[in-house]
């Protein structure tokens, strides 16, 4: 268990070393990508959305492609189109960018429906579907999707069905003064992801997947992301709440924040640290609450606080 923990604190500085003073949203990121989830990172252009990314992919040595969404995208311009060969007389497939173990789909928002639901199939049954023939993707597979949640001009809203595929939803904000200063001091003589090595091997990952699976998640546990899901239905200013996939994706998320945390189980603050990122995408608040200015986030807060947290131990209460 400490060699793994040594060896994802190794790779966590070493995409520190390009993405300054955010340590929390590089954790998450890396506990989507051993709970073999996807990452949406919204947030204004230029905090870095993309270098981490890069960072990310690099510090495993793996495949990596970009897309970057425009409205005049296909679907076959991601999952691959078919080909006539005149010389063989046969058609041959070319992969799209969708087969690379590390997938940046930049803006993702900027694309038509059509095109955007060619990567439902991708972040959930990890396949794509060409001429009818079914292709399985590259393990690991991991998405870190982007969008701007300023800019609504020629965008096209994420519709519930893919937001949902996501894992968790990330912002990284505005660096501090004393960041951004270090942020200019390095990349002064040349950006430093072009110095990133490898830290971190597939077979590597594929094997800390697989003990994310064994992590063990108490009755208990499981109990109080149940209530804290059913708390998001009933509440009065939400329209949709958390859907059953909401609450898996919180289990499988907490089974890897535990592993990074050299646990081999499921605390219930590991649920109230995740649920924010796991949830805010998955919940779609009333006319009412909108016309209010409510904001979601502080919808998860007040359940948060109003669901009892389990003392292990117990029996298992629901609401």
């Amino acid at each position: 268990m400490q060699e793994i923990v040594d060896k994802i604190d190794g790779m966590i500085a070493n995409i520190e070393r390009v993405v300054v003073g955010k340590r929390k949203e590089i954790e998450l990121s890396l506990v989507a990508l051993f709970a073999g989830g996807h990452v949406l990172l919204e947030d204004v252009p230029g905090v870095g959305k993309t270098v981490m990314v890069k960072a990310i992919a690099r510090s495993l040595g793996a495949d990596f492609k970009r897309i970057q969404f425009t409205p005049d995208l296909l679907p076959s311009d991601v999952t691959g189109v078919s080909i006539y060969n005149q010389q063989t007389q046969a058609f041959e497939f070319r992969p799209g960018p969708i087969m690379a173990n590390v997938v940046l789909a930049d803006e993702i928002n900027r694309t038509s429906p059509k095109t955007q639901a060619a990567l439902l199939e991708s972040l959930e049954e990890g396949s794509v579907t060409v001429d009818g023939d079914t292709l399985q993707l590259p393990m690991p597979f991991f998405v870190m999707a982007t969008q701007n949640p300023v800019e609504y001009a020629g965008t096209y809203p994420l519709p519930e069905a893919q937001l949902d595929r996501f894992l968790l939803k990330i912002q990284l904000g505005y660096p501090s003064v004393e960041e951004e200063l270090e942020v200019l001091r390095r990349v002064e003589y040349g950006h430093p992801v072009d110095g990133i090595q490898s830290v971190m091997s597939i077979e590597e990952v594929l094997d800390i997947q697989k003990k994310v699976a064994t992590i063990m998640v108490d009755d208990q546990v499981k109990g109080y992301i149940i209530n804290l899901v059913q708390a998001t239905r009933k509440h009065g200013a939400v329209e949709l709440g958390v859907s059953p996939r909401g609450s898996i994706s919180l289990m499988k998320a907490t089974q890897a924040y535990a592993l990074l945390k050299g646990r081999d189980y499921v605390i219930p603050d590991d649920v109230k640290h995740l649920a924010k990122w796991a949830m805010s995408h998955r919940i779609i608040l009333s006319p009412e609450a909108k016309m209010s200015n409510m904001d979601v986030r502080s919808i998860i807060k007040e359940v948060l606080s109003q669901v009892r947290v389990p003392v292990m131990g117990d029996k298992v209460a629901t609401l």
